[in-house]
């Protein structure tokens, strides 16, 4: 399935304090409909009121783990996305609390790529944990190095099947 086909219809909700990311993920991501919000309160509101196919969280400035819990409670896939913030506990919460993936914000000048492998992955029925982990492997590593083995489980099981 190509990217193009992946995106056609999709609605995008993008969540960081910074607006040059925000900038950054709607340039790269043009062409599809990308919603964003700079704080938390105006996420909230959109995330309980709106439809969205995928809800990009930053961790940090936007309180992204409770956004997080609000999204899984709607059935909206979600990825958290974090230039600080990457930590073992931090890739554990998200696989815990329900992420569909973990986007480092080194990867933005991926983001179309990124993004459309989740989609089509969600399309799917199928997690994306495992192809993250196969892309950003290494990235993690370096990060990680010893303790990247202390992730609780790097292949979830499959998510619930997000398109009904």
């Amino acid at each position: 399935m190509t990217a193009e086909v992946v995106f056609r219809g999709k609605r995008i909700l993008a969540v960081d304090d910074e607006p040059d990311v925000l900038a950054l993920i709607t340039e790269g991501l043009q062409g599809i409909e990308v919603v964003t919000a700079d704080d938390f309160e105006h996420a909230k509101k959109l995330i309980e009121s709106e439809k969205f196919h995928l809800v990009l969280l930053d961790i940090m400035g936007v309180n992204g783990f409770e956004l997080l819990k609000a999204c899984t409670a709607r059935k909206l896939p979600a990825a958290m996305l974090t230039a600080r913030a990457i930590t073992i506990d931090s890739v554990n919460l998200a696989l815990r609390l329900g992420a569909v993936s973990f986007l480092p914000k080194e990867q933005l000048t991926n983001i179309r790529e990124l993004v459309g492998e989740i989609l089509e992955r969600l399309e799917q029925g199928k997690s994306h944990w495992e192809k993250l982990f196969e892309r950003l492997g290494p990235l993690f590593a370096e990060k990680f190095g010893i303790f990247w083995d202390r992730l609780e489980n790097p292949n979830p099981p499959d998510p619930p099947i997000w398109y009904a």
